[in-house]
């Protein structure tokens, strides 16, 4: 798909110029592309392109060609009520849901079948015409395939608005249990290294330690709190906090500060027999509640898996 910029498009970040062309695509699928390197420039019109990044803007003239899949504008989460679906709070305004591991969130190819949206508007349909995209119907915020816990999602729009803001403005409690190498790890922390897509590595972020990181990549922000709770010998157990938690925010971090999650090999980690994923699990989820959405709160118990590897008991 090609979209040649006219006078007032000229000047308008591209991820909103893709979202008034294809307003089906949402943000999240938008943003997709982008971290993909689907979405290019062409100054002048030039044949030759230039991956760009969400933010960037063009000029009248300019074409912005995509590289889209069936699922970029179409493909909803379709209604499974076969696939896995633990609620552990409800409300009219919202539903947090307990998701195990090797679960994906939300559907990536046509028809898929199996993932959390597809069981949650299975049981709450409601949830469907809410969302950053038809893929993530009522869905505040994803967790990674192997990571398990808790995800929020919100059953009216003004929930989703609220809790959505919350989040981005990280005013929404979101707490994780993860089990990382031990060695000099200090009680407690603060991590604050930017995160950009890695640019040979689509399956990783890259953590932008070095100014010169920063300047190449333009990452965003990440700020990420953390406390040892246990250690058990090589293997710490950690409680992290990171309120807008983006894409592998938390193992990226715990990865550049030479202390890699327990089998997160992608990231660096240790194999650990008994494990089949990375040792990451979303633990607590605390809301203090505004005029429109009155306060929650939810856990989830350390998985028997991760447990193991620090002698804890296992939910």
């Amino acid at each position: 798909m090609k979209i040649t910029v006219n006078e007032a498009q000229a000047g308008v970040r591209l991820d909103k110029l893709l979202l008034e062309v294809m307003p089906t695509l949402g943000r999240a699928g938008a943003k997709r592309l982008f971290e993909a390197g689907k979405v290019r420039l062409h100054e002048g019109g030039g044949e030759r392109g230039r991956r760009v990044a969400k933010g960037d803007v063009a000029r009248a003239g300019d074409v912005v060609s995509v590289e889209l899949d069936p699922t970029s504008v179409s493909g909803g989460a379709l209604p499974d009520a076969e696939a896995a679906l633990t609620v552990v709070f409800e409300t009219s305004q919202v539903v947090i849901l307990d998701k195990p591991a090797g679960q994906p969130t939300a559907p990536l190819e046509p028809g898929e079948r199996g993932t959390l949206a597809n069981a949650l508007v299975a049981r709450y349909p409601e949830c469907a015409g809410i969302g950053f995209s038809t893929r993530e119907p009522g869905l505040c915020h994803r967790l990674d395939t192997e990571t398990s816990g808790l995800v929020l999602a919100a059953r009216t729009r003004e929930a989703f608005e609220v809790l959505t803001g919350a989040i981005k403005e990280e005013r929404l409690d979101k707490r994780y249990l993860l089990v990382c190498a031990a060695k000099d790890l200090p009680e407690t922390g603060t991590i604050e290294i930017p995160l950009a897509p890695h640019p040979k590595d689509r399956r990783r972020v890259y953590p932008c330690v070095h100014p010169r990181d920063v300047e190449r990549y333009s990452p965003r922000p990440a700020h990420t709190t953390y406390k040892k709770l246990s250690e058990r010998g090589e293997w710490a157990l950690v409680e992290a906090r990171a309120g807008k938690a983006s894409r592998h925010q938390i193992r990226a971090h715990f990865a550049a500060i030479e202390h890699p999650l327990a089998g997160d090999t992608l990231y660096g980690g240790e194999s650990v027999p008994g494990l089949a994923r990375h040792a990451l699990h979303a633990s607590r989820i605390t809301w203090s509640g505004d005029a429109k959405v009155p306060a929650f709160t939810a856990s989830s118990p350390l998985p028997g898996d991760i447990a193991a590897i620090v002698g804890e008991e296992g939910g």
